[in-house]
């Protein structure tokens, strides 16, 4: 076999397993809860700890992968990840289900940028580059669809501890693979200087954004202890773009920011994502606790939906040359647009195929020319050593814009009156949040590629 083929499959595998472990949880939150006795207020720190330190270090893991070496940063955190797996599948109490919770999310936080980074340093860019985005689009974007069905039968079949003790076996195949395949020094930087003033700032600076919004929901947006974090997120990362501008070695270069479908690929991504997973989260419940879905039957709805985002990811690929970036951004915001806005009319008694079918056709399919065409757009032109740092902009961007999506969804959806009316209200936020995509596609995105 191809030796590139066998690292894109690795690397493909990777980031299966920090996208299906964030959506396989949402399906198995009702069994934690009742085996390890958490109450309704902290439940949402399952997702909390995991999203907190996640998006906090991703910066940091990124550019960590750039200096210390791609190959070493990924196989520890693939082994943090594997480690904290088995400890969360084994924990007795809510404590020690989220302190692991937490130190996984840290261990993926190293292990997905620096994924994206040897992908990015291993394809050339141009045809060979969207090929290999293309198979991590599909499994980027399609692995949340997965997760909530294997979830599903993992959770009623075998019960929720599998769905951390898959990892497992899993991980380790893959560390063993990337010790095999990929080389030791992938186009790491000879300049081995870590800006910690800087790194420390952006850190704490995306963990205090990043843990307000999350709580945000359940405090109230207008919450002293909220506008308190949103303030003190907020003046850290003034003062962390600050340091970047001073010191010798940045730990984010802002001549980055030059490129400008650099940072229109990273603005995108906020709103889209914060639609996207906000639409998963809510369908989710829609169908278990509106229609009277078991666990199985939820995952089973959303069954067309990874086939339908890996056929139309995989053939994404040739409109790259031949319709440009922002034209195939407007695309896939278009879809995910319209199918959304369909489930913001969904009746209290629902037909699968008349009301909600149509919507899992439409929005991976747009989904998948958007994840294609917006790692693109945010990795065009940006030079090998700086792709871990790069990757880690990426992935920040998706972490908040979910983070984001969750919090304002659910807040709006609690103030609605009713189960129903709240759903609605959360899917129509969801289509103004992608309305705000598709602006950005349509006047950020540059014409000329």
């Amino acid at each position: 076999m191809n030796k590139k083929l066998v690292i894109l499959i690795l690397l493909a595998l990777t980031q299966f397993l920090v996208v299906l472990d964030s959506a396989i949880v949402n399906v198995a939150l009702p069994a934690i809860k009742d085996s390890l006795g958490f109450s309704d207020e902290s439940l949402q720190w399952i997702l909390t700890a995991y999203v907190l330190t996640f998006g906090g270090f991703l910066l940091l893991g990124g550019r960590a992968a750039d200096l210390y070496g791609r190959r070493k940063v990924l196989l520890l955190g693939i082994a943090g990840f594997v480690a904290t797996s088995f400890l969360i599948g084994v924990s007795s109490s809510p404590v020690m289900f989220i302190i692991f919770r937490a130190l996984q999310g840290l261990s993926a936080a190293f292990m997905s940028p620096a994924a994206m980074s040897v992908l990015l340093t291993t394809f050339k860019e141009g045809s060979e580059r969207n090929r290999a985005l293309s198979v991590w689009s599909i499994v980027a974007s399609g692995g949340a669809a997965s997760g909530v069905l294997l979830g599903g039968v993992i959770t009623q079949l075998l019960g929720w501890h599998w769905d951390f003790f898959i990892n497992v076996p899993l991980g380790l195949l893959v560390m063993w693979g990337i010790w095999r395949y990929i080389p030791a020094h992938i186009k790491e930087e000879s300049d081995k200087n870590l800006d910690m003033p800087g790194a420390l700032l952006v850190t704490a600076g995306l963990m205090a954004l990043v843990y307000a919004i999350s709580e945000a929901p359940v405090l109230g947006i207008g919450s002293p202890l909220i506008l308190g974090l949103l303030a003190t997120g907020i003046v850290l990362l003034v003062a962390f773009v600050y340091n970047e501008s001073r010191v010798k070695h940045p730990l984010v270069p802002l001549s980055i920011f030059k490129i400008r479908n650099v940072v229109a690929g990273n603005i995108i991504m906020v709103p889209a994502m914060a639609s996207m997973l906000g639409m998963f989260y809510f369908l989710s419940l829609y169908l278990q606790e509106t229609q009277g879905y078991t666990p199985i039957m939820s995952g089973l709805a959303f069954a067309p939906f990874p086939i339908i985002l890996g056929f139309v990811a995989w053939h994404a690929q040739k409109l790259v040359p031949r319709i440009g970036i922002r034209s195939m951004l407007i695309i896939g915001t278009t879809l995910p647009l319209v199918g959304i806005g369909l489930l913001g009319l969904l009746p209290a008694e629902s037909n699968y195929f008349v009301n909600i079918l149509p919507s899992i056709i439409l929005i991976p399919a747009g989904m998948g020319i958007f994840f294609l065409s917006a790692v693109l757009a945010a990795t065009s032109g940006v030079p090998a050593r700086e792709s871990g740092l790069v990757s880690g902009l990426i992935n920040t961007s998706q972490q908040v814009g979910g983070a984001l999506g969750i919090a304002v969804l659910s807040t709006i959806a609690a103030t609605a009156g009713s189960a129903l009316a709240g759903y609605h209200a959360a899917f129509i936020t969801a289509t103004v949040l992608m309305a705000g995509a598709l602006l950005v596609a349509v006047f950020v995105v540059k014409v000329k590629e």
